[in-house]
């Protein structure tokens, strides 16, 4: 048996540890050990590739081998237990078994004598005359009780019927994975088969009416009325009361019933949306994980996700939790880059047991995702080919070109009536008429930029199988993704946003001998990106500053133009100040800038057991050698501006060129960053898992670890320097009668941030678990409360990533010596100029980690075998939270003093409900909903007195975090008599229709001092989503939505403001806006102008919005092709389906996509559709 795993009388079933997050028994290709990566000595991608194919030859050649090959057995054993003849095989061999406690009778005494026989000789020889049956598949071997009707299993494989009526199936878990080893039965008869590797099954029965029984350990067995069909797919449902779903945690894995620390699974088909970014599909789908996406640009559009909100308030500290990728410190563009179908589990760590085994890099929260490995068995193809329609969920909507000159007209009008008008009647009168639209012309800037939709495609090709020696999985993705600009071939070049990535992975497995393990992982990912100079958001912005009626984007060539070698781009020139005007679409066009990625990961890992030692001891050894290079440049050209007129002489509409000796047609090439980044990854780790008796089990963990970091290529003195963190890391565990759990965890780091005498930190934590439903006392409950379980734990848990990469070394001064010139007199000479010497920073060696302090008491409730409830209530304290200090100006200190003075908390509640319902055999449904509700308070910084100013309300301590502070507008002041009447508004000139604000203090002057907490936090203090599957038959269908709440934003009204430096409006604006005959106090926007006006600017709750939205962000229709008309074609599953993403959002706010918050302006988040299909081989 698995040395690892007791075989308790008060368990129902073995444990199973061999797998990491997934169903244990559910996914039984992946009951091998997991992990990955080869260590690279260079970046000869050639070599490597050479390399690679000669070793999966040999690999696939030994594989097959291995697959074919029986194994023999010499085994002399006399009077021992079934148990320990168990424990002899698995310790002599690869075999492992997998069994139900009440199925076998392990206290039996046998004994065996055979020599050079099959493992299926001696099991036969054991449980011949036994109510145990075997089934074997490759190295597994399944431990069952004979069915009732069964005197002896094996003769259900030799039944010969009188009328042999054939039926194909497949036996599969409700997410479509295949349940290899399932046992299908005739009812009432001797007759039944196996399913074998890909779940496939046929069985020869009496009747076309006949019921059959399918079985698998772990899950719901079901009885199948045929009904006459002759080709059936059995879908079967977890049981609640079987075998221990296994959950990833740091460094190792753990059975949920043993798990005490808080960590959120997301299952891999969740996660697969039509995007090409993974960090997109990430909001709303898993309890305490709070996540948001702020634009849609391709290759830009990553999302901002946070464990369980934010507990920092430093300048330049990280509060983006720790990314591990096949137990490797990666970032989000690696996270990026990863397709659903090579993820093999992704969690969540979000208390301090969970992540203090990290030390100082896991105050945050974690996630931690493994990628999929090479199972046993022949070979398996799967192929994902996708398109995808791609368009903004919201457009701005600007006000008609009409509208626009009118008000641009009254805008000056009311702030000075004896102002000039822009537009005069006639020119109003001819724009409306359209007789002329060269010049008099009406731009729809946003139809002229952008397209209403873009194609996109993705592929996706992966490769797993092997044998006893060895497996591998191998797979590539391409992803093309094109913006929605819309450049017409006016260019010998195309400046629409065009990002390309591919990705190519190889996980391979050996097995040396039986207790060596060699793993070797590649992972290859190229990004390349092409768009516009100022990007796609650049550009958006730039549709706002865009006048619609003073020229076209660009004149066509006449007979007159022909001949001009360059595109003729409109615009006008300022009279007053001579200025050209801003043509978004000549900023499109003149020129673009690309960047590419290249990434190399290699990793060895090498697994070895001990038990020469002690059982159940084991060693690995980790290697991890990360290279990346980066470059970019930019191409561009200076428009040619030409602006029309009507020659008077021959009534004849002609160009004049407003730039003709600045225009530059020919493309300029301009260089940007080179730089290449090399990390390196040392682990070390001893794992110890102890069965002291039926009752009492132990486990042990340390890891040693070593990283690594260095740029080539870098700007500052200080990036130039290693990024390096080294850690001894430990985990204890008791567990005792699978009841009472208990566990301790620590991590001890140093960082090279900090001086020695603060260099290194100790974070312990420790919790406990009682799972109640398994007391005697509880059985009577045991048919509706199925689990009970609480658990609690609290730690601390580090931080040190707490100032930038150019600002680590706190304990070194930094002076700079060429700042800027100064001026000395110097006798007769006069002055002269010199170079002059300024600190930077000052040095203090007394500034160290952030700590956490978490606590977090949870609770697991399952009822009825359908519903599954997990709920948790956390609390965090950060202290040394690192703060400028307030010191006396007359010190004459240049740069800020620092220490690690600041203090906050945090706390909240996250939980996750699943409902799952298996009607009959042709309909299942699954409903599972989670909510985050997380806040944040300052509770020490760095502040003024405001006690003593009488100002309390300034103070940001008791606040949340990310609070903004801002005036109370209470409406628009009524007319300028109003004005007059009211208390002094210090923000510049106003008048009546402008924004009135609250005089908080009483003083009679509105200042700064007035400013008051407003509106909520921007990032969603509650957050939640709710979806649904539904099977039937063939058909699937599943939907998701996404929700956040207590949010609020900001939008900056300079960004927005009509007419002032030339920006158009906003036809939200023109609707609703003050004016001498609609004098609105409640009006969107003040009265109208063409500049800014300071005192409407000012942050206030004028324009502080609700950012609470409800999503429809998934929905998902597919078709899988009847088994028997894939089987005549040789092909194993064939499914169709169509998607879409960003469908609809419900919100108060209609302005642009509310969860782009106050980023309205930028490249919009996309709504997505596609249609793909997925074929396995």
């Amino acid at each position: 048996m698995l040395e690892h795993f007791p075989t308790l009388k008060s368990d129902r079933f073995k444990k199973l540890t061999t797998q990491k997050h997934i169903k244990s028994m559910k996914k039984l290709l992946n009951l091998t050990r997991r992990r990955n990566r080869v260590f690279k000595p260079d970046l000869n991608i050639a070599y490597y590739i050479r390399v690679l194919l000669l070793m999966l030859t040999f690999f696939s050649l030994k594989a097959n081998e291995g697959y074919t090959h029986q194994n023999k057995i010499t085994i002399n054993l006399q009077n021992v237990s079934v148990k320990q003849l168990i424990d002899e095989i698995e310790k002599t061999t690869d075999y492992q078994f997998f069994f139900r406690i009440e199925d076998v009778d392990l206290e039996r005494t046998v004994s065996i004598q055979m020599n050079n026989v099959n493992i299926s000789d001696i099991l036969n020889s054991i449980f011949d005359s036994t109510t145990t049956t075997f089934n074997k598949n490759d190295l597994r071997i399944y431990l069952l009780k004979k069915p009732n009707a069964l005197t002896n299993f094996e003769k259900a494989q030799k039944v010969t019927l009188t009328s042999q009526l054939s039926i194909e199936g497949t036996v599969q878990d409700i997410d479509g994975n295949p349940l290899a080893g399932a046992t299908i039965i005739e009812k009432g008869t001797d007759n039944g088969v196996i399913a074998d590797f890909d779940g496939k099954f046929t069985i020869n029965v009496t009747d076309e009416n006949v019921v059959l029984i399918v079985s698998y350990l772990g899950f719901a067995s079901q009885n199948i009325s045929l009904n006459g069909r002759s080709n059936i797919t059995i879908n079967l449902k977890e049981d609640a009361a079987g075998l221990d779903e296994v959950v990833v945690v740091g460094f190792g894995s753990q059975t949920e019933k043993e798990l005490i620390s808080s960590v959120t699974s997301i299952k891999t088909k969740d996660l697969k949306i039509p995007s090409s970014n993974l960090t997109t599909a990430l909001a709303g789908r898993a309890a305490g994980l709070i996540a948001f996406q702020r634009g849609g640009e391709p290759g830009r559009d990553n999302a901002n996700f946070f464990v369980r909100g934010i507990t920092t308030f430093a300048q330049g500290a990280s509060a983006n939790p720790l990314i591990l990728i096949d137990g490797v410190q990666l970032g989000i563009d690696d996270l990026r880059r990863l397709h659903p179908d090579d993820i093999d589990s992704f969690s969540i760590l979000k208390d301090a047991t969970a992540t203090s085994i990290y030390g100082a890099r896991g105050a945050n929260g974690i996630v931690l995702v493994k990628t999929k490995k090479g199972v046993k068995g022949k070979v398996r193809i799967s192929i994902r080919s996708e398109i995808r329609s791609s368009s903004p969920t919201k457009n701005i909507e600007l006000a008609d070109p009409i509208t626009y000159m009118k008000l641009a007209n009254r805008s000056i009008l009311t702030r000075d009536p004896l102002g000039f008008s822009p537009y005069n009647l006639e020119r109003i009168n001819n724009t409306i008429s359209g007789d002329d639209p060269i010049l008099y012309p009406t731009v729809d800037w946003y139809n002229a930029l952008f397209k209403e939709n873009s194609l996109n495609k993705s592929l996706n090709f992966n490769l797993n199988g092997g044998g006893e020696v060895a497996q591998y999985y191998l797979s590539a993705v391409v992803n093309n993704d094109n913006g929605i600009l819309n450049v017409p071939d006016i260019n010998d070049f195309n400046s629409n946003v065009k990002f390309k990535n591919y990705y190519l992975r190889s996980n391979i497995s050996v097995n040396l001998t039986n207790s060596t393990k060699l793993r070797l992982n590649f992972n290859l990912a190229v990004d390349s990106y092409r768009g516009p100079l100022e990007g796609g958001s650049g550009v958006y912005n730039n549709v706002v500053r865009s006048n619609p009626v003073l020229f076209r984007p660009f004149y066509e060539k006449t007979e007159s133009t022909q001949f001009i070698d360059h595109v003729l781009f409109g615009n006008y020139r300022d009279p007053i100040n001579s200025q050209l005007m801003n043509n978004p679409f000549a900023e499109l066009a003149k020129g673009f800038k690309e960047d590419a990625t290249t990434k190399l990961i290699s990793q060895l890992e090498i697994d070895q057991k001990l038990n020469f030692l002690t059982e159940g001891l084991e060693a690995k050894v980790i290697i991890n050698d990360t290279r990346e290079s980066f470059y970019s440049l930019r191409r561009t050209t200076i428009p040619f501006y030409y602006s029309a007129f009507k020659n008077p002489l021959n009534n004849q509409i002609e160009l004049r060129g407003l730039n003709p000796e600045s225009g530059r047609a020919y493309l300029e090439y301009e260089p940007g960053d080179r730089n290449i980044v090399n990390s390196t990854y040392l682990e070390t780790r001893l794992n110890y898992i102890k069965d002291v008796d039926d009752d009492n089990r132990v486990t042990g963990l340390l890891v040693g670890t070593l990283n690594n970091r260095q740029f080539s290529s870098a700007n500052t003195l200080q990036e130039s320097l290693a990024f390096r963190n080294v850690g001894l890391s430990g985990r204890f565990s008791y567990g005792f009668k699978s009841k009472y759990f208990a566990e301790f965890d620590f991590g001890y780091n140093g960082s090279e941030r900090f001086a020695a005498k603060n260099r290194f930190g100790f974070f312990p934590s420790g919790g406990l678990g009682w799972s109640i439903s398994d007391e005697t006392f509880f059985k009577k409950f045991s048919k509706t409360i199925t689990k009970f379980k609480i658990r609690a734990t609290y730690g601390l848990v580090g931080n040190d990533q707490i100032g930038s990469a150019n600002d680590r070394f706190f304990y070194l001064s930094e002076v700079n010596l060429n700042d800027g010139a100064y001026a000395f007199r110097t006798g007769d000479i006069g002055q002269v100029r010199n170079n002059g010497v300024s600190f930077s920073r000052y040095a203090n060696d007394n500034i160290t980690w952030e700590i956490a302090k978490k606590f977090n008491l949870g609770m697991e409730l399952d009822l009825w075998n359908d519903f599954k409830f997990v709920g948790n209530y956390f609390s965090e304290k950060r202290e040394n939270i690192l703060v400028n200090r307030i010191v006396p100006d007359n010190l004459g200190l240049a740069a800020p003093v620092r220490a690690n003075f600041g203090e906050a908390k945090s706390g909240g509640i996250d939980g996750t409900l699943t409902y799952t319902k298996s009607f009959d055999n042709d309909l299942w449904l699954q409903v599972n909903g989670n909510l985050t509700y997380a806040t944040s308070e300052i509770t020490k910084m760095e502040e003024p007195n405001y006690e003593a100013a009488e100002t309390p309300w300034s103070s940001r301590i008791g606040h949340p975090i990310g609070q903004t502070w801002g005036l109370i507008a209470e409406r628009l002041f009524v007319d300028d008599e109003e004005v007059e009447n009211s208390p002094l508004q210090t923000f510049g000139q106003y008048s009546g229709g402008d924004i009135k604000y609250r005089d908080i203090n009483g003083d009679g002057r509105i200042t700064n001092a007035d400013q008051v907490p407003i509106g909520n936090p921007t990032v969603p203090e509650i957050v939640y989503g709710i979806g649904f599957s539904l099977n039937y038959k063939n058909f699937d269908l599943s939907t998701f939505f996404q929700g956040a709440g207590n949010s609020s934003f900001w939008i900056n009204p300079r960004n927005v403001a009509p007419f002032a430096n030339g920006q158009t409006l906003l036809k939200a604006w023109a609707d609703s806006h003050w004016s001498e005959t609609n004098r609105d106090v409640y009006a969107k926007w003040p009265r109208l102008s063409n500049f800014v006006v300071d005192n409407n600017t000012q942050t206030s709750t004028w324009f502080m919005r609700n950012g609470s939205f409800l999503r429809l962000k998934s929905l998902e229709i597919g078709y899988s092709l009847p088994i028997e008309l894939i089987d005549k074609i040789n092909l194993k599953k064939v499914r169709l389906y169509a998607s879409g993403t960003n469908l609809y959002v419900w919100s108060k706010f209609k302005l642009w996509d509310p969860e782009l918050a106050g980023n309205g302006l930028n490249y919009p988040n996309q709504r997505v559709i596609s249609a793909g299909i997925n074929i396995s081989l």
